[in-house]
Order: structure tokens, then C-alpha cells, then sequence
């Protein structure tokens, strides 16, 4: 979705209201510049999966994880 910024600005605690609902971002048009609105969990979502796939190998380790079946993995 994408609204202009008078609109935004019209409509804040709205459209915080519907980002921390649906988990959908907000694109805000601005005059020069767009922005993204998020939720706060959706950063911290998107922080941590920057973070781990900054480690060395842990992509790689992600992906093994992924293609083994479940009933190989190891169970503590």
C-alpha cells in the first residue's frame, strides 16, 4: 500500500494501528523521498535476519538446516 504524506500525516496512529495488524508495510510518498512505515516487531524481524545472515556460514547452515528431514535432525 502506498499513501501520499499529507495523508499519512493525517492518519498516523491509523496507519500504525494497520502495520502492527496486518504486518504489511506502508509505503509513504513523500514530495522528493519515499519512506516504508513498519511495525516494531517487523524491524526487529528484519534487524535479526540482517544480523544472521551477516555471520560467516550461517546462510549456508540455514539452508542445510532446511533441505534435512526432520526426522534426521537430532532431538535433545
Amino acid at each position: 500500500m502506498t499513501i501520499a504524506i499529507n495523508e499519512a500525516q493525517q492518519q498516523l496512529q491509523q496507519s500504525i494501528d494497520s502495520v502492527s495488524e496486518s504486518h504489511q508495510p506502508i509505503v509513504i510518498a513523500g514530495q522528493t523521498s519515499n519512506a516504508v512505515l513498519l511495525s516494531e516487531s517487523d524491524w526487529a524481524s528484519v534487524q535479526e535476519t540482517l544480523y544472521l545472515l551477516s555471520v560467516p556460514g550461517m546462510r549456508e547452515s540455514i539452508r542445510e538446516g532446511l533441505a534435512t528431514p526432520i526426522q534426521e535432525c537430532d532431538r535433545p
